[in-house]
């Protein structure tokens, strides 16, 4: 049988896929809110509960999720999932008032909570240490060009028919992905055209530390036992908010303060997802030039986490200038910036845990995310009315600092992260 060249990066490009349709579906109800918000009567303070109830959902969700990936097998709980939230997507057509958005809005969250457990341990499994956070960046590239499509795709169906067709068309691109990854996705050990070159090059990269010689019962208990899951959930739930504010609040902001239509929402709101996609692909080629030049693998991340904190601080800056442009730069800068760090702390997840256990401590980092988003969320609901966005740009740009902190605390090296082999053959030893 003819082997496929590269095997590796096809799989990781099909994850990419799948999360761009992840967050086009989640991202569709920020560009449709000023129509829904309208044409249903809904209140600020009732879409934030809106908002929440996918953020509640999406923070229980995302232990489960990957403790169910980890427990059923990837390819099979992974097609699922996206059945599910393609399904309660194409279901918010069928709502007529705010507490039906907050139903299937949950039901969505939980099931989409399935994206990143679900890369994370597909990068893990198919890629060595060096290039796991290339893998990484690569596939949560999905996550901002799926909500960087998500403006001109949504604006266009409310404009050609409406916001009920949108959520359709959203939701039927799920389903389709579904039976996409379920006919083309495989595990190294199933993947009879991988050529053994490149099986040796996977199998010989992974820290031979986080390897279980037999199948193991995943436990929960002993990750949270571990300060390197904390110093990773921390840091994620310092920086989340920015992504929940970006996808869910940027596109009120944009046609509440800098007076935006749908057609200027259209054209611009996509720019902080574009910019993002370049910080999640600028990340693992950073962690690695520092990684490459004698810097261990966990401290190369921890570097890389550092300088999108320190370009995060610039999102501050929007609570004062009056041009909307200069306005639509800045959050552009934040988008990248956060996705430069959260794929930093995404990778961690595979760098600090075994095999077996990749999924639930994502899943389980990645709640602690989510209730960042949900409690910032709440704040922006309840007080933007009486105080504005601009605090909550100022919030946002200290909180990564913080977590940056946490990073450098909390996680502890391990011997077998200061001496990776980079090249073939080649070993080096970190300086700290």
């Amino acid at each position: 049988m003819k082997t496929i060249k590269h095997y590796r990066w096809h799989m990781i490009l099909l994850v990419c896929f799948i999360t761009i349709i992840n967050y086009l579906d989640r991202t569709a109800l920020g560009v449709a809110a000023p129509t829904i918000m309208n044409d249903l009567g809904i209140t600020k303070e009732q879409y934030s509960w809106v908002v929440s109830a996918f953020q509640l959902a999406y923070t229980i969700g995302q232990p489960i999720m990957g403790f169910f990936i980890d427990t059923i097998g990837l390819k099979i709980g992974f097609f699922i999932c996206a059945m599910i939230w393609g399904l309660a997507t194409m279901a918010h057509a069928l709502t007529g008032s705010w507490q039906g958005l907050a139903c299937v809005r949950g039901i969505m969250g939980f099931s989409e909570a399935s994206a990143i457990p679900a890369g994370v341990k597909t990068a893990t499994i198919w890629f060595p240490a060096k290039e796991r956070g290339i893998a990484t960046g690569v596939f949560n590239m999905g996550t901002s060009f799926g909500a960087m499509l998500a403006p001109p795709l949504i604006a266009w169906c409310i404009i050609f028919h409406s916001w009920q067709f949108a959520f359709i068309i959203a939701g039927a691109l799920a389903v389709i992905a579904a039976f996409v990854w379920f006919f083309f996705f495989k595990e190294p050990k199933d993947a009879k055209r991988l050529s053994d070159e490149e099986r040796a090059c996977i199998e010989n990269g992974q820290e031979k530390h986080l390897k279980s010689a037999k199948k193991e019962k995943t436990s929960v208990i002993n990750i949270l036992k571990q300060r390197n899951f904390w110093g990773i959930g921390l840091s994620r739930f310092l920086a989340d908010p920015a992504w929940g504010t970006i996808n869910f609040w940027v596109p009120i902001f944009f046609v509440e303060t800098l007076h935006f239509s749908l057609k200027e929402i259209a054209m611009f709101v996509w720019l902080p997802f574009l910019m993002a996609d370049l910080g999640c692909l600028a990340s693992g080629f950073v962690a690695k030039y520092f990684n490459d030049r004698g810097v261990s693998l966990i401290n190369s991340r921890r570097i890389t986490f550092t300088i999108g904190a320190v370009l995060m601080s610039t999102i501050g800056l929007v609570s004062i200038v009056e041009n909307p442009y200069v306005a639509v730069l800045l959050i552009s800068i934040g988008g990248f910036s956060h996705q430069l760090l959260s794929t930093v702390a995404a990778t961690l997840g595979g760098d600090l845990f075994k095999k077996d256990e990749v999924a639930t401590a994502v899943g389980m980092a990645g709640a602690c995310a989510w209730s960042g988003q949900l409690i910032f969320n709440l704040f922006i609901g309840a007080f933007v009315g009486i105080i504005g966005f601009g605090p909550f740009f100022i919030a946002l740009a200290v909180f990564d600092l913080i977590g940056a902190a946490a990073l450098w605390i909390l996680i502890k090296e391990k011997k077998e992260h200061q001496d990776l082999t980079l090249d073939s053959g080649e070993t080096l030893t970190a300086s700290h």
